[in-house]
C-alpha cells in the first residue's frame, strides 16, 4: 500500500512532556450550591484561571481568557452566568458560537448543569434557523441562557426587539458570551462588531448594559481583538492552570519527484502523503482527524485515502466506510450525522476543514494530521489542541507543503514552537459593512445624535439614505422608511450577499437537485463550464453556469482528474490616503480597482497531480470591485533588469521569464506571515504596465498588496505600517530556502531564478548590480489564451469583432456597432464616435473599464494599450434630432 512510511519522511520530532495542573479553591464568594455541583461532577477545585475569570466577571469586568484548548474555558465563563442566574432567575444570558454546530455541541456540554439545578431554576435552549417555531418560544420565555450564532442576532433578536418577548430578554441581559473570539476576523469579524453596536443601542433602550466574556484561542492581540468586536475595554486571563499529556509533534517531508534522468522535479504534495498516512491510521484503529486546507484540498484526500482502503480489501483492519469528510457544504443533517458517528466510535477519522478547528466535541482523539502548515501559528495550535483531551498521549502530523511557510518551517522548525502568535485584524469601520448595518440599526430605533459614537461615518451615510428615501427625518432623528427587512440584504460571512447554487441533473428522471451554494467568486472559480466539482468524494462535471439565474448545473464525473482556475488581475488607482518614502521605494495606502478575470482552468490528475493540459472559458467570468492596498514602487534598475530578462510566449506577449511575478510571490507570503491573513485574504500583483519592452516610457511600476473583499477589511492599512518587517521577512525566505534555483515555495515556479527574485528584494532597501543570469529555461508553458483578434489589425477586424462580442452575449456588445471609425496608432486605439453625449458616456469610468476589458477578453493587447475617442457629429442631423425633440416635449429640454 505505501513506498515510504511517516518514520521515513520525517524531518523534525519534539516531545512536549506532560504538564501538572495548577489549582485554586472554590472563591469565597461563590454560592455553595454551586460548589457542590462542581463536587459531585469531581471538581473539587478549580484550575487557576477559571477562578480569576470568575472573580474577574464578578467585579463586573469584562473578560476575554486565552488558554490552551481543552482547558476548562466553557467552566471558567459559566461559573459566573449560572451565579448571576441563580441569585436572580429573571437574568438572561446569550451565548455567542460562530457555528451552529458548535452551539448544539456546547448545549450537549450544559445539560448536566440543567439537569441537576432543574427545569425551574435554570432553563438553556439553542436558537438558531434549525430550531422549531415552538421550541424558540418556550426559549424566548423561559431560557436563561441562549445559545445561538451571529446570524440569529442580526436577522431575529435585534430586528424584532420590541416583539415575541425579546423586549423582555434584551431587559434582563446580565452577560454577552462569545466562544471562539479569534474566528471573528475580517468580513465576519466586523459584521459582529457591528452587530454589537446595534445590540448596545437595543439594550440602552430597555435599560441593560450586559458584561461581555470571551474566550479564544492564543494569538497576539486577544484585548485588542475583544475590544474592536464588543466596543468595551476588556481584562485578560492567560496564565493556564489545566494539566496537559504528552504530546509529540512530527513534521513530514515529502519525498522529492526524481525523472528518468535522476532530475529532481519537485516534491509530492502534502495531500498524496496524507492520503497514505491516513489509512495506516485507520488500520492501527488510532482515532484522528486530518486538516485540509480547502473544500478541493479535503475531497482529494478523502477521495485517495478510501481509494488506498479499497485497493487493501481484506488486509485492511477498516474500510473506507470508516473515514468520511467534513466540510462548509454539507446540509447540517449530513454533519451532525457525520458528528454522531465519530463521538460513537463508529468513523474511526475525520477529513475536515478548519471548519473542526472549533471545540466542537467528536470523540476522543490520539491523531492529528494537518496537511499543510495552516497558514498561523494559532490555527496549528488549535487544530493539533484537537487530540490529546482525554489525557492520553497524543501524535500530531505536520505534512509540509511545498509552500513558502512550509518550507522556512522545515529549515528552521523550532520556529514554529519557539515563536509567539499572530494578530487577529478586524476593521469595523469598513463603509460597506456600515451602511448594512446602520440601515439595519435605524429599522430597529430611531437613528439619533448618539449613534454618532457608534457608526464613525454616520454623517455620510444619513443623506445617502434621505436621498434613497430609505430614511426620513422625524423630531430630530431618522426613522426608517425603506423595504421591511434591511437585516437581510447581506451576509455576515463575506462582502458578497450575491448566492450561487449548484444542482445535479438526476440521470433518467430529468429532475434537478441542489447539491450546495457559495459566493459569486467562489462559483466563478469552482462552478465554471468543464470544473470538476467534489462533494462528499464524489466528482461532479459542470455543464453550464447561468449568470441569470445563478445556478450551475452538473452530472456524475467518472473522470481521473480535478481543475484548478486561472486568470487575470488588472488595478487602477482610485485614491491616496497614505504615503511615504521607504529606502529606495516608495510606499503608498488607499483606494484601488481591481478587475479579476477567471478564463481558462487546468486539470490535475489525481494522486500524482499531473498537468493534462489548460482549456479557455468560452466566455470569461469577470469580477469588478474597489478595495484598500498598500502598493510598493519598484526601484527603476530593478524594473529594467527584469523586463530584459522577459521572453515572448507563444501569443507573442512578453510573459515568459516574468521575475516581477517571483517578487510579488515573496511578498505576498512575507505578508501573509507577519499579519493573521490567509490567502484568500490578501493577493498581490504588479501594476500592468511592467510588461512593457525597455525603451518605452511608462508610469512607475508597482507592486499592489490589496485586501480581496470589497471596501477592505483593515489587512492592507496594517501591512502598510509592517512594510519594513515584511519586506525582510521575503529576503529570508527566498535567501533561506533550501533550493539551488528557485521553486514554487521560494519565488512561485522554477522557471524563475532565485537569485534574480532576492536581488530585486534586496534592491528596495539598498542598491546592487545584478546576478549574471544566463537564460534559465522557463518551465512548461501554460497554453497560451488563442484570441481571434490582434490589436494591430483591430481596425479591419472591428466588425467581426464586434460580432463575436454581441454573440457572447456581453452587455454593450451592441453599442461597438456605432463606433464610426477605428485608428490603431501605435499602442493607442483611436475610436470615433458620432455623438458628443456618447463621448461623455464613455469618460464615464465604469464604462470606459468595460470596454478595455472586453478588449483584452478578445483582442491580444499590448501591456500599456490605451484607450482614445474623438466625436464627428453631423451637426445638421443633430439640430434636425433636436428640434423634433423639443417640438415633442414643448420646452422640457431647453
Amino acid at each position: 500500500m505505501r513506498e515510504q512510511t511517516s518514520e521515513d519522511l520525517t524531518i523534525y520530532t519534539k516531545t512536549v512532556p506532560a504538564r501538572a495542573g495548577e489549582y485554586a479553591d472554590f472563591p469565597g464568594d461563590l454560592l455553595p450550591e454551586i460548589g457542590s455541583y462542581l463536587e459531585k461532577q469531581g471538581i473539587s477545585r478549580l484550575y487557576i484561571h477559571q477562578a480569576e475569570m470568575f472573580e474577574k466577571a464578578a467585579s463586573g469586568e469584562n473578560v476575554v481568557i486565552t488558554t490552551s484548548t481543552a482547558s476548562g474555558k466553557t467552566l471558567s465563563f459559566l461559573l459566573p452566568v449560572l451565579q448571576a442566574i441563580l441569585k436572580d432567575p429573571l437574568t438572561r444570558a446569550i451565548f455567542v458560537y460562530p457555528t451552529k454546530a458548535l452551539a448544539s455541541d456546547q448545549y450537549r456540554a450544559l445539560r448536566p448543569v440543567l439537569e441537576y439545578f432543574g427545569e425551574g431554576r435554570i432553563s438553556a435552549g439553542v436558537y438558531d434557523g434549525d430550531t422549531m417555531p415552538a421550541e424558540r418560544s418556550r426559549i424566548r420565555k423561559n431560557a436563561n441562557i441562549i445559545l445561538t450564532n451571529p446570524e440569529m442576532l442580526n436577522g431575529a433578536f435585534l430586528p424584532n426587539h420590541s416583539k415575541y418577548g425579546f423586549d423582555f430578554i434584551f431587559a434582563n441581559l446580565k452577560y454577552v458570551v462569545i466562544d471562539e473570539l479569534h474566528s471573528y476576523r475580517g468580513a465576519f469579524g466586523a459584521h459582529l462588531a457591528n452587530i454589537f453596536r446595534r445590540m448596545k443601542r437595543v439594550c440602552g433602550y430597555y435599560g441593560s448594559q450586559p458584561q461581555f466574556l470571551c474566550s479564544s484561542a492564543t494569538i497576539a492581540n486577544p484585548v485588542e481583538l475583544a475590544r474592536k468586536i464588543c466596543g468595551v475595554s476588556f481584562a485578560l486571563v492567560s496564565r493556564d492552570g489545566a494539566p496537559a499529556p504528552e504530546k509529540e509533534y512530527r513534521i513530514l517531508q515529502p519525498p522529492r519527484i526524481k525523472g528518468s534522468n535522476d532530475k529532481e522535479y519537485g516534491r509530492q504534495s502534502a495531500s498524496s502523503v496524507a492520503a497514505e498516512l491516513i489509512p495506516i491510521l485507520a488500520e492501527e484503529e488510532h482515532h484522528f482527524i486530518a486538516f485540509g486546507k480547502s473544500r478541493r484540498n479535503v475531497e482529494v484526500i478523502l477521495k485517495e485515502a478510501r481509494d488506498r482502503l479499497d485497493e487493501a480489501g481484506f488486509l485492511a483492519g477498516a474500510d473506507s466506510s470508516r473515514i468520511a469528510g467534513y466540510r462548509g457544504g454539507y446540509t447540517p443533517q449530513e454533519r451532525r450525522q457525520i458528528e454522531g458517528k465519530m463521538t460513537n466510535g463508529e468513523l474511526l477519522g475525520l477529513v475536515s476543514t478548519n471548519a473542526l478547528e472549533l471545540g466542537i466535541d467528536i470523540g476522543k482523539l490520539d491523531s492529528t494530521v494537518i496537511v499543510g502548515y495552516p497558514g498561523t501559528r494559532a490555527s496549528f495550535w488549535q487544530q493539533t489542541g484537537r487530540a490529546g483531551r482525554n489525557g492520553e498521549k497524543c501524535v500530531n502530523y505536520l505534512i509540509l507543503e511545498n509552500q513558502p511557510f512550509d518550507q522556512y518551517i522545515a529549515v528552521d522548525p523550532d520556529w514554529l514552537f519557539a515563536g509567539g502568535s499572530e494578530n487577529a485584524i478586524v476593521d469595523p469601520d469598513n463603509l460597506l459593512i456600515q451602511l448594512s448595518h446602520i440601515r439595519a440599526a435605524a429599522a430597529e430605533l430611531p437613528l439619533s445624535l448618539d449613534d454618532a459614537a457608534l457608526f464613525p461615518d454616520l454623517g455620510e451615510v444619513i443623506p445617502v439614505l434621505l436621498n434613497a428615501e430609505e430614511v426620513r427625518a422625524l423630531s430630530g432623528r431618522f426613522a426608517w422608511s425603506g423595504s421591511a427587512f434591511p437585516a437581510g440584504d447581506y451576509s455576515l460571512r463575506n462582502m458578497d450577499k450575491t448566492r450561487f447554487k449548484l444542482l445535479l441533473c438526476e440521470e433518467g428522471s430529468g429532475t434537478m437537485r441542489e447539491i450546495t451554494e457559495m459566493d459569486e467568486s467562489q462559483a466563478y472559480h469552482e462552478l465554471h463550464p468543464g470544473a470538476v466539482y467534489m462533494h462528499d468524494g464524489e466528482l461532479y462535471e459542470v455543464l453550464k453556469l447561468d449568470l441569470v439565474s445563478r445556478t450551475a448545473e452538473a452530472v456524475p464525473f467518472e473522470g481521473n482528474y480535478y481543475t484548478v482556475p486561472g486568470g487575470t488581475q488588472e488595478t487602477r488607482i482610485l485614491q491616496v490616503f497614505q504615503e511615504e518614502d521607504f529606502e529606495r521605494s516608495h510606499i503608498c495606502f488607499g483606494d484601488i480597482n481591481v478587475n479579476e478575470v477567471v478564463s481558462m482552468y487546468k486539470k490535475l490528475q489525481f494522486h500524482n497531480h499531473q498537468n493534462l493540459g489548460y482549456t479557455s472559458l468560452t466566455v470569461p467570468l469577470q469580477k469588478d470591485y474597489d478595495t484598500e492596498s498598500t502598493w510598493i514602487t519598484i526601484p527603476e534598475n530593478v524594473v529594467w533588469t527584469y523586463r530584459s530578462l522577459l521572453a515572448p510566449a507563444r501569443n507573442g506577449e512578453l510573459t515568459l521569464n516574468n521575475h516581477f511575478e517571483g517578487m510579488a510571490w515573496a511578498i505576498k507570503n512575507a505578508a501573509m506571515m507577519v499579519t493573521m491573513t490567509e490567502r484568500d485574504d490578501i493577493d498581490v500583483i504588479v501594476s500592468n504596465n511592467a510588461l512593457i519592452p525597455n525603451g518605452r516610457t511608462g508610469e512607475e511600476v508597482c507592486l499592489y498588496i490589496y485586501d480581496k473583499y470589497e471596501g477592505g477589511l483593515g489587512y492592507s492599512e496594517k501591512i502598510y505600517d509592517l512594510v519594513p518587517q515584511i519586506v525582510d521577512a521575503a529576503v529570508r525566505m527566498v535567501g533561506g530556502c533550501a533550493c539551488e534555483d528557485g521553486c514554487p515555495a521560494c519565488v512561485g515556479d522554477y522557471s524563475l531564478d532565485k537569485k534574480m527574485v532576492l536581488w530585486g528584494l534586496e534592491n528596495l532597501r539598498e542598491q546592487t548590480a545584478p546576478p549574471d543570469f544566463h537564460g534559465k529555461k522557463a518551465g512548461v508553458e501554460a497554453p497560451a489564451l488563442e484570441k481571434a483578434f490582434s490589436f494591430f489589425n483591430l481596425a479591419d477586424q472591428w466588425p467581426a469583432f464586434c460580432d463575436t462580442v454581441v454573440r457572447s452575449k456581453e452587455r454593450g456588445g451592441a453599442f461597438l456597432g456605432v463606433i464610426q471609425k477605428v485608428e490603431v496608432e501605435g499602442h493607442c486605439l483611436i475610436l470615433t464616435l458620432g455623438s458628443r453625449f456618447y463621448g461623455t458616456w464613455m469618460d464615464d469610468p465604469d464604462n470606459r473599464r468595460w470596454l478595455e476589458s472586453t478588449l483584452r477578453r478578445y483582442v491580444s493587447c499590448p501591456a500599456d494599450m490605451g484607450v482614445e475617442f474623438r466625436v464627428e457629429e453631423d451637426g445638421e442631423r443633430v439640430e434636425k434630432t433636436k428640434g423634433k425633440l423639443r417640438r415633442r416635449y414643448d420646452d422640457r429640454l431647453s
